[in-house]
C-alpha cells in the first residue's frame, strides 16, 4: 500500500509543478506582451504582440489539460482496493508494475521501476476491468496479473 501512496502523491506533486510552471509562463508571456510599447516600428509591435498571443495560448490549452488532470487524480479514491483494474490500482504483473492514474510514463520510486499510465491509454484501456491472473497482449508482449492492489 505505501508503493501506492508514494505513486499518487509523486502524480500530485509532478501535475501540480506542471500547473504552476504554466501559470507563470503564461503571466511571463503576458507580462512581455504588456511592455512592448506602441513607439514600436508599428509592424515589429504588432508582430511581437501576435506571437505572445500564441505562446499565452498555448500554454493555456496546456494548463487546461493540466487541471483535466489534476482532476481525475482528485477523483482517484487512494485507499481503495478492488479486485478489479480500476482507476487508482497498482498491477503487479509479470512483465512490470503499473499504476493507473494519469499518463506520465516510466518513474523510479524506491529503486523499482513502475509505468505511471491513464486509463484512457490504448494499454490502460486494456487493463481496465481485468482481474487476478487475467492477462493481455500489448506490442508482442504477454502481461499476467499477479497483483492488484
Amino acid at each position: 500500500m505505501k508503493e501506492k501512496e508514494e505513486l499518487y502523491t509523486y502524480c500530485i506533486t509532478y501535475v501540480q509543478e506542471r500547473i504552476s510552471r504554466l501559470k507563470s509562463e503564461i503571466k511571463k508571456t503576458q507580462s512581455s506582451a504588456n511592455e512592448e510599447t506602441k513607439s514600436s516600428a508599428g509592424d515589429k509591435y504588432e508582430t511581437g504582440r501576435t506571437m505572445a498571443q500564441l505562446e499565452i495560448e498555448k500554454n493555456t490549452a496546456q494548463l487546461a489539460e493540466a487541471e483535466r488532470l489534476m482532476n481525475t487524480l482528485n477523483a482517484i479514491v487512494s485507499g481503495n482496493i478492488s479486485g478489479l483494474v480500476i482507476p487508482g490500482s497498482l498491477i503487479t504483473t509479470d512483465n512490470g508494475m503499473f499504476y493507473i492514474a494519469v499518463s506520465i510514463g516510466q518513474v523510479t520510486i524506491d529503486h523499482k521501476n513502475y509505468f505511471v499510465i491513464s486509463s484512457d491509454s490504448p494499454i490502460g484501456k486494456m487493463f481496465m476491468g481485468m482481474k487476478l491472473g487475467d492477462a493481455i497482449e500489448w506490442n508482442k508482449s504477454k502481461y499476467i496479473i499477479k497483483s492488484i492492489e
